[in-house]
Parts: structure tokens; sequence; C-alpha cells
């Protein structure tokens, strides 16, 4: 098929640098249109901001002009690595402009008609779109990825959802990358744990209820599970680690639920999309795996690794996830989420 045109908003942030990283080559995809703030707005990417990713700025962005953050001249694609602070009314003006805009923001994740999208998990939460351009009078429409956090924990629980879900326990360690540059002062946290990262805790307990739930009549159900998070800031460059324990209806042996995450597969390997990876979810029976430095990268940053199934004492079992938070937690989301929306019809 032709390469569909594709935009950044906020493609001079450092997620929006790895959107423009991440969609370089890409066989479906061409990046032709940068948005960000009115300072950046007529200047080459190259002369708007520094490169903060590992290795050079592709030349092919690097000489793009980057436009200000208004529909005009976008293409009908755009992904959205807007600051939350400014992401509410652009993200709306696009979508009411006819734009389909796959947003990396929190800003509309909670919306009851806006799909808080895995595809691997709910891929049936795309029906909610027809419903939010009715609701909306919008031609165009706004889908969303969760939390980095929240992508990683979702993504470990969802091959053990057939045995009932009831309660979830989960303690993070998340990486620097995880906060933006600059980030978080070195004198903070090298040689250190910073038990917060605001609005953590309660992103991941509402979001990995809305995603492991139903759809309703136009609106989004939340699983009839209780979540909770503990979120921590460490010093590790890329890669989310959540320690997890579950309580579910049943009490499956660890035997069945290691083969349920290892036969884990969804509609993204079924149609073998370009950014998804063979195994969503990878087994690693290893006593001290996954670990981030190791493990996050693997398989293109788009798998999620889980290790350590045993018995819970408290609850019934326990487990640690990791998953790479800027790609599969971020930028490789959005993308294998429009992927998807491809492959439905919605961008015809």
């Amino acid at each position: 098929m032709k390469p569909l045109e594709v935009g950044i908003l906020g493609g001079t942030g450092m997620v929006g640098q790895h959107f423009i990283r991440f969609l370089q080559g890409h066989p479906w995809f061409k990046l032709t249109w940068l948005g960000a703030s009115d300072r950046s707005a007529g200047k080459k990417l190259k002369d708007a901001t520094a490169w903060h990713l590992d290795g050079e700025m592709p030349g092919s962005a690097a000489a793009m002009i980057v436009s200000d953050s208004k529909p005009r001249n976008a293409p009908r694609l755009v992904f959205s690595a807007m600051d939350a602070s400014v992401a509410t009314e652009i993200e709306r003006e696009f979508a009411q402009a006819g734009h389909v805009v796959v947003s990396n923001s929190r800003n509309h994740r909670m919306e009851p008609d806006v799909p808080l999208l895995i595809p691997e998990i709910n891929p049936g939460h795309l029906s909610l779109l027809h419903a939010q351009q009715k609701n909306r009078g919008r031609q165009g429409m706004i889908v969303t990825n969760p939390n980095c956090s929240t992508i990683v924990l979702s993504l470990a629980l969802a091959p053990l959802a057939q045995f009932g879900i009831e309660r979830v326990i989960a303690a993070t360690l998340q990486a620097v990358s995880g906060a933006g540059y600059p980030g978080v002062p070195s004198i903070d946290i090298l040689a250190n744990v910073i038990p917060y990262v605001g609005g953590e805790e309660e992103k991941m307990e509402q979001e990995t209820q809305k995603i492991l739930g139903g759809v309703s009549n136009g609106q989004a159900l939340p699983l009839n599970a209780r979540v909770s998070a503990h979120c921590h800031r460490v010093a590790v460059a890329d890669g989310h680690t959540v320690a997890t324990s579950v309580e579910f209806s049943s009490k499956p042996a660890v035997q069945e639920l290691q083969h349920a995450i290892e036969s884990f597969r969804g509609v993204p390997q079924d149609r073998s999309l370009p950014s998804a990876p063979a195994r969503p979810v990878i087994y690693m029976p290893q006593q001290d795996r996954p670990q981030p430095r190791r493990d996050a990268c693997r398989e293109n940053g788009m798998s999620v690794f889980v290790g350590r199934l045993r018995d819970c004492s408290v609850l019934h079992a326990k487990f640690v996830a990791c998953g790479h938070n800027t790609i599969r937690g971020a930028a490789g989301a959005a993308v294998l989420n429009a992927e998807l929306m491809v492959s439905e019809g919605f961008l015809d």
C-alpha cells in the first residue's frame, strides 16, 4: 500500500523524538509534518531543538520545517506527544477538524467514549469511536494509549484474565527516562529511590481497569477488580519494572499461569502488523530476570517480559514484569494503535 502521510504534535520534545525515531523506515507511515509551540514554528527541526536520544537526529527529520500546532496543513493522521498542560484543547481542535489523533498524552484517556487501547488486549474498544463521533459531532477522532507503567502491568495481566482477576497489588521501579527531559535531577536520583511519581498511582489503578474491562452502549466499563499501585523512580535509564501480586476468582496453579503467558497472542500478531512483536509477553524462567538493562530493549522494545512467577502467601500468585517505557510505553504503543486502526479500516 502507498504509505500514509503522518504528523507529530509536540515533535520537538522528548516523546516526539521517540516518535521520529520509531517512524524511521516504517512501511505504512511517512512522517511529513511536525507541530510544536509558536517559538519553534518556522524553524527547521535541527534549529528548534537539541536531539536527546542516542545517535544523530535523523537527516530526513532534521531539515523539516516545524509548524505551529494548528490543523491547517497537517496530514489526516497525527500522533500526539503534547505535554498534558496543553494537549486537551489542541487534540480536540484537531479531531474536530477531521483528523485522527493517536495520543500519548493522558488528557482524554479516561473519557468514556475514548478508546484506551492496547491492541493485543482490547481491540474491540475501537467501537467506541462511532459513539465518540456521534456524541461530539466530529468527523475526526481521538484514540489514546495508556501510561507507560500501565502498559507493562496490563500486558502482564491480560493472559491471566481468564482466571478471573479480583485484586492486584503492584509496585513499580520506574526509569528516569519516564520523567522526560531533563527529568529528575541527578543529585536526587543517584544512589537513591524516590517513592513518588506524580499522578502515576492513580493512572495505573484507573487505566488498568478500563483496559481490561468491556464496552456497552458506546461506553467503556471498568473491570470489576481492585487495583492498588505503589510507584517509585529509580536510577535506571530505560525500562519500567513492576512487581505484582494477583488474586483470582479461581486459584490456578503456577503452571497454568505460565502456560497462559507463554501462549498469549493478539490481533496484531494474527495480522502481522509492522510494529507488533511476535510474542507480546515473554516468560523468562531464570531466577533473576527480567532486568531492564538486559531485557527492555529486546524485540525492538515492544514486548513485556515476565518472570519470577510463583505462589503468593497473601494473594494467589506474584511475578515481576518489565517493559520499555518510551517504546512500548509511549511512541511504539501509539504507532501500533494506528496500525490496528488502518487494519480495521478507520483510515480508509
